[in-house]
Parts: structure tokens; sequence; C-alpha cells
């Protein structure tokens, strides 16, 4: 899933290759993604394309002030191209959901909105205000904005594990699944702990780890070809997706937690004292 790192690189590259441009044409392939009927995706044609920017995981193009609003979901992307083909795609099953040519079709550039996989999550709506979008209206504080002491009033009114904290939008807007593995790694912290019980210490290294790990992945992120982005990802990740490698720290055995649709993966050395957590699933495989 695209988090805040890859959408802040989305926004910036599409500043830099869309800023100024027409919207000529937008094709919808997918009716199920767009999410808003009023106004019509043909408001969006004779715009000029003014800005782009991120709210969490949100994707913002600001089209003469008409937001084109895109959360990309699980296996949502952007693919950018110099030129798009200018027949309309077929609405199906496909992966395209949307296609925005920013010049004359067939002879100049645009961007696809593409999503793999047969569970469809990617969704897409056109608003005036972006707080008309529910889930922007009730987004925490951006991850990347948070102060230490913010941190520690957050996590004083949660009683939850640390790692649905974190990746609570609504508490905490950004993170997702992959960096809150990277950032509980780095913080030395277990996924399981109860985020209102954590000390001032830890609380202190949660800090320091976010700001690192985020910052580090935005500067690894923006500059990259919006196609290279989740190569680039993958390669500064630690232990997300790396069960049973050996960990980078400590050279301990990555372990996974797996649930019914997702998995995260920790250090049990570095994050838990030795002790691996339970694992659900497989507990109910080995009875």
């Amino acid at each position: 899933m695209p988090e805040l790192p890859e959408v802040e690189a989305l926004a910036v590259y599409l500043r830099e290759h869309a800023q100024g441009r027409t919207v000529e044409r937008v094709d919808i392939a997918s009716l199920s993604a767009l999410k808003t009927a009023s106004p019509p995706w043909t408001e969006l044609h004779g715009r000029t394309v003014g800005d782009a920017r991120r709210h969490g995981k949100f994707l913002d193009l600001d089209c003469s002030g008409l937001h084109l609003i895109v959360h990309l979901a699980r296996a949502g992307w952007l693919r950018w191209s110099e030129k798009l083909s200018a027949a309309p795609p077929k609405p199906g099953s496909g992966p395209l959901a949307l296609r925005c040519h920013l010049g004359k079709p067939g002879q100049g550039p645009g961007f696809d909105l593409t999503e793999a996989g047969t569970k469809k999550g990617l969704a897409v709506w056109i608003v005036a205000d972006p707080a008309e979008v529910e889930p922007i209206a009730r987004l925490g504080p951006d991850a990347l904005e948070l102060g230490r002491d913010q941190l520690a009033e957050i996590l004083a009114g949660q009683g939850g594990r640390l790692k649905r904290v974190l990746t609570e939008q609504g508490v905490i807007a950004g993170i997702g699944n992959a960096y809150s593995d990277e950032i509980l790694h780095a913080a030395k912290l277990s996924p399981f702990a109860t985020a209102n019980k954590l000390d001032g210490d830890a609380i202190d290294r949660l800090h320091e780890a976010l700001r690192a790990t985020l910052t580090d992945a935005v500067e690894r992120s923006v500059g990259q070809k919006a196609a290279t982005l989740k190569s680039e990802k993958r390669s500064g990740l630690r232990v997300h997706a790396r069960t049973g490698m050996p960990c980078p720290v400590c050279g301990d055995t990555v372990r996974e937690v797996s649930y019914a649709d997702k998995a995260f993966q920790y250090c049990a050395t570095c994050q838990t004292g030795g002790k691996p957590l339970a694992d659900r699933r497989m507990s109910r495989l080995l009875k």
C-alpha cells in the first residue's frame, strides 16, 4: 500500500510534470472507483492543474479549484506517460480505473490510475473542497507534523496496541502497515505494546524513529520516477516483508504475525526481549 512517503513523492512528481498543463479529457474505466456523482468528471475538462498535495495517504490534484482526490488503497498506483492512447478505455475488470489526458489525446502526456488484483479499493472523488471527502475530514494530525509532546498526548488517550494506533488514520495520518513495522523496529518497541503505558523514554524513541524513518523515506522517494517508487520503498525496508531473513541490526530471524488478510514483521531480539509474539493464524493451524 502506498503510504505517506510514496504519496508525497507522487505529489511532488505531479507538481513537476503536471502543473500548468490543461486537463484535456478524463476517461473513467471503473465507475465503482468514482465515489462522487456531482460535479461530473467532465467538469475537469479544460481546467489547469495548479497544484498537487497530500492529505495523509490521499493524493490531491487541484485543477483550477476543482480537486481530483485519489486514495490508492492496497494495490493502486499512478502511472505517468508522456503519450497516452487516444482511444477511450473499455470499462471492465482490468487494472485501469481512470485515465487523465494532460495534452491532446494520443499526442500529449498524462497518467493512469491502476489497481492490481480482484479486490478493488482504489477510490476517486471530484470535489470543490478536500474537506468534503469524509475520510479526509476524519484524518488525525499528519505523522510528519507531530511534535514529541503531541505524540505523547495522543498515546495517552489510546489503550490499544501500539501497532494499531500508529496505523489508525483518524489518530495519526499517513502511516500504514509497512512503515509502522519500520518505525517500531527502529524504536525497539513491541507492536503489541499498549500505547498509553509507554514511559517517557519509549515515547522519545518512538518520536525519533517516526520522524527519522518517514523523513528518510520521503528523501529517498522524492525525485524518483513514479514507476520506480515501489522498488525504492522495498529497498529501504529493514523488517517489513522480510520474514525469515536476518535482522540487519542484530542478525536474529525476522518473524511474522499473520491475520486474515495481512501480516506484520518484527525482530524479537530488538523489540520484544527475545519473546516471539503470538501468531493467531498459526495457533489455529496447530490446534
